[in-house]
């Protein structure tokens, strides 16, 4: 499978400074490694605060901002 680095950054919002940004399979590997989600799952305002643990993700989609 040929990795689309450049497709996968035109939506990445991620604001977090990593040599894995838009190669998804290594970001979301690393970030499952430490029961994290990556920051592209996260609405802009709630990525900027770099919690991307599964509780804080849980919380906001029970608050519908997810």
């Amino acid at each position: 499978m040929e990795c689309k680095k450049s497709v996968n950054l035109e939506r990445c919002n991620c604001t977090y400074p990593c040599s894995k940004k838009g190669v998804c399979c290594d970001c979301i590997t690393s970030h499952l490694r430490s029961r994290e989600l990556p920051g592209c799952f996260f609405p802009d305002k709630e990525e900027k605060t770099y919690d991307r643990s599964f509780e804080f993700f849980a919380r906001l989609v029970r608050e519908d901002k997810v």
